[in-house]
């Protein structure tokens, strides 16, 4: 590892406010496949990821009891949904800086992988793992706290608002008419799938959103297309 490399990695662990005892978990988070298919040696970050995902999907859930006593099950699990999606990771990710430290293949690289959400999202999830591994639950569960506690007492969240139902009210005023979305691709493994969805307003393309699922890949493209007609309006 080179000085630059060096410096990228203590950047990210002066953001979390903890120094890794093992570097190498630190290292893993953060090489994308296509460097190791390229180099052809070392460890891709997807086992993190894997795990990652669950240990932030516990985390959440037990933040999100204590934060609020009196909801019940759907309205958790709908807000803990907002919060893993990969535009709160994806942005959460870029806080942290996360793209500038991804080891990335070429074509990757090129291809502007350091600011695709996607990615980020990925490398948060797996960066979460290392933490927990190389830490245990504490220093977690400090992160997570951290790093979510804006999005989980904004008031988008607390509303009960979604961003599909933002987007038809708000067509019907500003267009007389609702909006229609419509599947573009899905990429990816079976395991790691991504849905492309765009979201139409008569004639006229709106937006475009991307997620694990298509649900989720309709509310992105919702909020993209809301924030463009608020923007018109």
């Amino acid at each position: 590892m080179d000085k630059r490399d060096d410096d990228s990695l203590s950047g990210i662990e002066e953001k979390l406010g903890y120094r890794f005892r093992d570097r190498t978990l630190l290292e893993e988070a953060l090489t994308h496949r296509t460097y190791v298919n390229e180099a052809g040696f070392g460890k891709d970050n997807q086992r993190l990821e894997f795990f990652g995902d669950s240990v932030l999907d516990f985390l959440l859930s037990d933040l999100l009891l204590v934060q609020f006593p009196t909801s019940r099950e759907g309205e958790l699990t709908r807000i803990r949904a907002a919060l893993v999606d990969e535009v709160s990771l994806g942005r959460i990710a870029a806080e942290l800086d996360l793209g500038s430290c991804l080891r990335l293949g070429r074509g990757e690289e090129k291809g502007g992988g350091r600011q695709k959400r996607s990615l980020l999202a990925d490398a948060f999830e797996a960066l979460l793992a290392a933490l927990y591994l190389d830490g245990g639950i504490e220093p977690a569960k400090r992160v997570v706290s951290e790093l979510f506690a804006p999005l989980y007492t904004s008031s988008d969240l607390l509303s009960g608002r979604d961003s599909k139902t933002e987007l038809q009210e708000l067509a019907r005023l500003t267009r007389g008419g609702l909006p229609n979305y419509l599947l573009k691709q899905v990429t990816g493994p079976d395991h790691d799938k991504r849905f492309t969805v765009e979201v139409h307003i008569g004639d006229e393309l709106m937006g475009e959103g991307v997620g694990r699922t298509k649900k989720e890949a309709e509310q992105d493209a919702a909020r993209a297309a809301t924030i463009l007609l608020k923007g018109g309006a």
